[in-house]
């Protein structure tokens, strides 16, 4: 037997709170209740006159997490150019001292370790292009190499060229397994390693890869895709996405401005 339906549909459709989530994102608010509460209560009440309390709203941001889903990857992911960087980035959910007592995450999150030390959370793999767009994204455990996401074809199916990263992407293996698939992973080598012949282009492009970093710096300090006040894994993920949404909509994104010359020299000698 099919149970009733509920007798009350929600107030506040999913475009009104999935709308509040990236205003929330979008500018500089710090605490997610008192932007509710103080700031779309109050100042906002003409474009959203049936708010709900604050605690329903909890509820309904965890309900949107669908749809939004589905509006970043649909709406807000730009395209591939042929050149792509990828990097990952530690999201903490709590303190190192409090690892021991965070219920929120309990079999959930993991210990991980980073260029800034060890931390208690996720990770946060990002791929984008040269104008600063997110091109695809994917959230681990934060014990996860980061080469493992570029093992899963879906997460680099629509990305073709040239892809740069550090250090942590080194892999013959993968490197020939994306090779045949037609993409070039380019790579920083390490000091113990034999140097190897790259094009002056990769070299100059490899030290580009601070776009990437300004991008997670942006997500972190200005979209808040990273705090210590969540009360459950499902406002985790529905903060995250908000947090990838809000940035997508940013007039003005790190990028990468080059132009290339073609030389005839070599055509005019022979």
């Amino acid at each position: 037997m099919i149970g009733n339906p509920p007798k009350k549909k929600p107030v506040l459709s999913d475009s009104e709170v999935i709308t509040m989530m990236i205003l929330f994102h979008s500018g500089n608010f710090r605490n997610m209740k008192h932007f509710y509460l103080f700031y779309v209560q109050k100042h906002m009440w003409a474009e959203f006159p049936h708010t709900v309390s604050y605690n329903r709203f909890t509820e309904l941001m965890q309900g949107a997490v669908l749809p939004m889903t589905l509006m970043l990857k649909t709406c807000c992911l730009g395209q591939c150019t042929g050149i792509s960087f990828i990097d990952s980035t530690s999201i903490r959910v709590c303190n190192n001292k409090r690892v021991k007592r965070n219920k929120v995450f309990k079999d959930i999150a993991t210990v991980g370790k980073s260029t800034m030390g060890y931390f208690y959370g996720f990770k946060l793999h990002l791929i984008v292009n040269d104008k600063g767009e997110l091109l695809n994204f994917v959230i681990t455990q934060a014990n996860v190499d980061d080469r493992e996401p570029l093992r899963n074809e879906r997460f680099i199916q629509a990305i073709t060229g040239k892809l740069y990263a550090d250090k942590g992407y080194i892999s013959k293996e993968l490197t020939e397994m994306l090779f045949i698939d037609g993409l070039h992973l380019v790579t920083t080598i390490k000091k113990k390693m034999k140097n190897c012949l790259m094009e002056l282009k990769d070299k100059i492009m490899l030290h580009k890869r601070s776009i990437i970093e300004t991008i997670n710096d942006e997500l972190k300090n200005m979209c808040q895709v990273e705090h210590s006040r969540h009360r459950s894994f499902g406002n985790f993920i529905t903060n995250t996405i908000a947090a990838l949404i809000a940035y997508s909509f940013f007039p003005k994104k790190p990028s990468i401005k080059f132009e290339t010359e073609q030389s005839l020299q070599l055509s005019c000698f022979l």
